[in-house]
C-alpha cells in the first residue's frame, strides 16, 4: 500500500504524460488510458494508408468491430475512446467526424 502523497504524485505523472484525464473537479475519479487518444489516432491512420483506405468513410462500429480491422490494435477499442482518437485526427485535418443515418461515422483524408 503506498501513501495518499505517493498515490497522488503517480496520479500527477500519468496526467502530464497524458495517460490520464480526471473526471471530477475533486480529483476522486479518473480515467487512466494505455495510449493518449492521439496515439490511437496515429495507429488508426496508420492502417487507413496502409490500406488506401484515405477519401473513405467508415462508421464507427467498423472501424471498432469490423471484419476489415480484425487484428489491428484498436479493434475493439471503446467507442468514447475512438471517437477522442478521431477527434485528434479532426484536430490534424487527416479526418472529419460525419454524422450518418444510423449514427457517426468518419472520412479519412
Amino acid at each position: 500500500k503506498l501513501p495518499l502523497e505517493s498515490i497522488q504524485v503517480v496520479l500527477e505523472e500519468l496526467r502530464k504524460n497524458g495517460n490520464l484525464e480526471w473526471l471530477d473537479k475533486n480529483k476522486t475519479s479518473f480515467l487512466i488510458m494505455w495510449r493518449r487518444p492521439e496515439e490511437w489516432g496515429k495507429l488508426i491512420y496508420q492502417w487507413v494508408s496502409k490500406n488506401g483506405l484515405t477519401n473513405s468513410v467508415f462508421t464507427l462500429y467498423e472501424l471498432a468491430s469490423g471484419d476489415d480491422t480484425e487484428g489491428e490494435e484498436f479493434h475493439g477499442l471503446d467507442e468514447a475512446m475512438l471517437l477522442r482518437a478521431l477527434q485528434a485526427l479532426q484536430q490534424e485535418h487527416k479526418a472529419e467526424i460525419i454524422t450518418l443515418d444510423d449514427g457517426r461515422g468518419v472520412k479519412f483524408f
